[in-house]
């Protein structure tokens, strides 16, 4: 097992990381206040993943009870949030009730948000079992749901108890699941860590064979990241807004597409095409270090151009993004792997990336 802790005073928390992490008794014990534990889960991971992990927490003498999400970003609404909340009435939760998300980053996201609001907030607890939301999703406090004019504009910043990254969750992730989950770790090594980006060029094929050392090294590696930042600015107020690199362009691409039509981390990997060639374009990013993300993203099994939106309405998606300011889209861009720069870009120059939407 491998612990990280992402360090905000007292409210420090513990990442553990390996296989079976969702098993471990000592952590689960600590990290569960009262006597009652819902866990929420989804379609998929449920049947797979969710009497293991009661039988697991009924042993510390605990009752369980289990809320089941339909499976897909399209339900990540709040229609479905309040399924939630539902459940945890019906069966009497009081404040010391701790909520589990089992799942990837709708279920995390979610039960995080329902955890900050219901009796004004109780304890939660993430078992992340996708590879993005081990490595993104499940560290850092960001819940919420999604509204049909922005993707993540109804939540709030609320830290978790514990985050179990259960590795062996991950043999039965199918493989654009995990292509997805690649984008985020792309992203910690194109921001933050040249060294890391490197390794990743050379370890990509390992990676997308699941190979668990492989696996565990770029896990471990992008938590340390994001844990590092989370511990710097927990609210976005400054540093952590890198940790969005390509997510302008791809939020306003799942957001065009419609809910669940790409993948998260799919939207994400084209977005970090988008965002080095405007760095590009800027003359802040070599050409060839724009070659290297193309192919970095590319060997994820990631696709490498966006949908044909248009570029007007790209744009005007990205105005509704959370770090734009008075109507001015913000960007995090690079000026070398491993170098971030948040700016604005000139209307002209960024029409200029965006010709590759343009509807034919």
């Amino acid at each position: 097992m491998n612990t990280l802790h992402v360090a905000l005073g007292d409210r420090t928390y513990p990442i553990i990381i390996g296989s079976n992490a969702s098993h471990a008794a000592e952590p689960l014990q600590k990290a569960i206040i009262g006597k009652t534990v819902l866990i929420v889960t989804n379609t998929i991971v449920g049947p797979l993943y969710a009497e293991q992990l009661a039988k697991t927490i009924r042993g510390l003498g605990k009752t369980v009870h289990i809320h089941t999400l339909p499976t897909g970003e399209e339900y990540k609404n709040l229609e479905t949030l309040n399924t939630i909340f539902d459940t945890l009435l019906a069966n009497q939760c009081d404040r010391k009730t701790t909520l589990i998300a089992l799942g990837g980053g709708v279920v995390g996201d979610m039960t995080g948000f329902a955890a900050a609001s219901y009796m004004r907030g109780v304890p939660f607890i993430q078992v992340p079992t996708t590879l993005l939301s081990q490595v993104d999703s499940s560290v850092g406090g960001k819940t919420g749901i999604n509204h049909p004019m922005g993707k993540n504009m109804i939540g709030a910043f609320y830290q978790p108890q514990l985050v179990l990254a259960d590795l062996s969750t991950l043999n039965t992730l199918p493989g654009n699941e995990l292509s997805a989950g690649m984008a985020e770790v792309i992203k910690h090594g194109a921001i933050y860590d040249a060294a890391f980006f490197s390794w990743l060029e050379d370890n990509m094929p390992k990676l997308m064979a699941k190979d668990e050392a492989a696996l565990t090294h770029a896990i471990v590696r992008s938590c340390e990241i994001k844990s590092e930042v989370v511990a710097q600015d927990e609210k976005e107020g400054g540093i952590r807004a890198i940790l969005n690199f390509g997510h302008t362009f791809g939020h306003a691409i799942e957001a065009g597409m419609g809910y669940g039509a790409w993948l998260h981390g799919e939207a994400v990997g084209v977005g970090m095409i988008l965002a080095a060639d405007l760095s590009h374009r800027l003359g802040q990013l070599s050409a060839t270090d724009v070659t290297r993300i193309q192919n970095l993203v590319k060997a994820a099994g990631l696709p490498t151009e966006p949908p044909k939106l248009g570029i007007d309405k790209m744009i005007e998606l990205m105005k509704l993004d959370k770090k734009s300011d008075a109507g001015q889209i913000k960007f995090v861009l690079l000026e070398g792997i491993g170098k971030y720069k948040i700016q604005t870009a000139p209307k002209i120059i960024l029409r200029e990336t965006l010709r590759v939407c343009e509807v034919i």
